[in-house]
């Protein structure tokens, strides 16, 4: 009896490191998709939200760096940094927990190996935690990206510096607490079916790969590993898109007054200025993603294995 209350006290040690290790890990990949996507995600915004201001990628990049210079691509990073660490750090420690859901659900031993459909069904899972973390931090950098184009359209005053703090404050006064999570029946609608294409897209390139090379998917290498992130992050934007343009408008332009709900926003839009505006900033999206979740993945993958080996989990 003792030896078995010994055996499960260890066992919940291990099952408590690697929690750990999975949050820490995802935290690395979320800093490194901010960094090496920003730019793209602000100008996929700015695009989202005012599709009319622009002409395309190209001249959307390039007028903000003329007006504001570099700073203005890396418009609410520090928003971006919290939401994709806070993000990416839920999301990779409840994949993992929410891996054991799926063996349990299908009767299968702890600890055993899952298929590529059923790694993509916990991924969809996990998404529904990561929402509730990434909603609020999302709020404040998308209203940070666009906050030269509201105050060009008149729908909020100009000359006051937008910061973090000062986009928080506002929206505390005008809506309390609850301000921070409009948006967030989108942002629910976007993942589940957006992280089963991730995590499902990923984990079959990584398939594809480890048997064309005949090895394991550990040991493909650093850049099969960065185009299986970045194949995974192509199919979640092209199955996603147009939520995600409905959840950057309801978010951005709240900040004017209430604003309409997830139905009413999506009819809207299609009414008014038709299918494609629900596509505007997908070519930046789709350069962005690559890179960014190639990133992601890669300093996802190392660092995790590295602290499994440090603890000799």
């Amino acid at each position: 009896m003792r030896l078995c209350c010994f055996q499960i006290h260890i066992l919940r040690i291990i099952m408590a490191t690697q929690a750990i290790i999975d949050f820490a890990a995802g935290a690395v990949g979320g800093v490194a998709c901010v960094l090496s996507g920003q730019p793209f995600d602000t100008t996929k915004v700015k695009m989202q939200t005012f599709p009319k201001a622009y002409r395309g990628f190209i001249h959307c990049f390039s007028s903000t760096f003329q007006q504001v210079g570099i700073r203005g691509l890396y418009k609410g990073a520090t928003p971006a940094l919290i939401a994709n660490i806070s993000e990416n750090a839920v999301l990779f420690l409840s994949y993992g927990r929410c891996q054991d859901v799926v063996r349990y659900v299908c009767n299968m031993e702890k600890g055993s190996n899952l298929s590529d459909i059923q790694k993509a069904s916990a991924g969809s899972l996990a998404s529904i935690f990561s929402a509730m973390a990434i909603c609020p931090t999302e709020l404040v950098k998308c209203r940070l990206q666009a906050m030269l184009e509201m105050e060009a359209s008149g729908k909020v005053a100009s000359g006051q510096k937008s910061t973090v703090w000062t986009v928080v404050k506002t929206v505390m006064k005008t809506d309390g607490p609850l301000g921070f999570y409009q948006g967030l029946s989108s942002t629910i609608v976007r993942e589940i079916p957006g992280y089963f294409c991730f995590f499902g897209a990923y984990e079959l390139c990584r398939s594809k790969f480890a048997q064309y090379m005949g090895t394991d998917k550990e040991n493909i290498g650093m850049l099969p590993l960065m185009f299986s992130g970045g194949f995974g992050g192509a199919c979640l934007w092209l199955v996603v898109y147009p939520i995600d343009c409905v959840k950057s408008r309801i978010q951005v332009h709240s900040l004017a007054g209430k604003q309409e709900g997830f139905r009413k926003t999506f009819m809207g839009i299609i009414r008014t200025e038709g299918i494609t505006a629900l596509y505007s900033g997908l070519t930046p999206t789709m350069i962005r993603t690559f890179p960014a979740n190639g990133a992601l993945f890669l300093a996802y993958e190392f660092s995790r294995k590295f602290m499994m080996e440090k603890v000799g989990v």
